[in-house]
């Protein structure tokens, strides 16, 4: 079996990628990062969701993106929007989490002699991050391939899968369904209680039950709204 690096947040979108690169015949290694985050309930997800489905072998990596701030997500002085999805790029993007993330994929990948890595960025139903765009994507794709060892003796070349790239949050929840995802294991929310309940009022929790009720499938997820 193929290898491939596979990012795991926890949440639906990665956990359908993972979902999708085991029913290719991958073999997965699973990278979730602990970037400083207002909250673990994601990473406990994650792991959930690495067992439930198969991985080789599950990393949390630990990065403090919160030194940094500038976003809702690292810093808890900036409080996360319930005001209902919005237009433009919203304070819980977190700046270069994605570029920084995929060069931490990319890097295992080197090492395990993995030529592909798997993304769940998503372009439709989406908060309208940078970097998760297809030209962002392709660009990463093209920046890896000049970075690496393997690539420049030209033994191998890396390529960025982000399969839910033009899917909307329905398809993506029939999909996750047809694979037999277990949504329960999962967590999308961005700010949660102390038992790790989703909010259903963050622009995650929004797009997640927007998807969910356009697919006409239960969520059986405990939204505290």
């Amino acid at each position: 079996m193929k290898k491939a690096i596979v990012l795991l947040s926890g949440g639906l979108d990665s956990a359908t990628v993972l979902a999708l690169a085991r029913e290719q015949q991958f073999d997965c290694c699973c990278l979730s990062i602990d970037y400083g985050q207002r909250h673990r309930a994601e990473l406990v997800a994650a792991d959930r969701v690495a067992r439930a489905l198969g991985a080789r072998e599950h990393r949390i990596m630990k990065l403090d993106l919160a030194a940094i701030g500038g976003s809702a997500l690292t810093d808890t002085s900036i409080a996360v929007p319930t005001s209902g999805i919005t237009t433009g790029i919203p304070i819980t993007y977190v700046p270069a989490r994605n570029t920084i993330m995929l060069s931490l994929a990319l890097a295992w990948a080197e090492v395990l002699g993995a030529r592909d890595i798997f993304f769940g960025a998503n372009a439709v139903d989406y908060s309208g991050y940078p970097d998760c765009r297809p030209e962002f994507i392709r660009a990463f794709e093209r920046m890896a391939n000049l970075a690496t060892k393997a690539g420049v003796e030209g033994r191998t070349s890396v390529e960025v899968h982000a399969p839910l790239i033009t899917m909307s949050k329905a398809d993506i929840v029939r999909r996750a369904a047809e694979l037999g995802v277990d949504f329960s294991l999962t967590h999308s929310c961005y700010d949660p209680d102390r038992e790790g309940n989703p909010c259903g009022h963050c622009d995650s929790c929004l797009l997640r039950l927007k998807g969910f009720e356009e697919a006409g499938v239960v969520d059986p997820l405990k939204y505290t709204r």
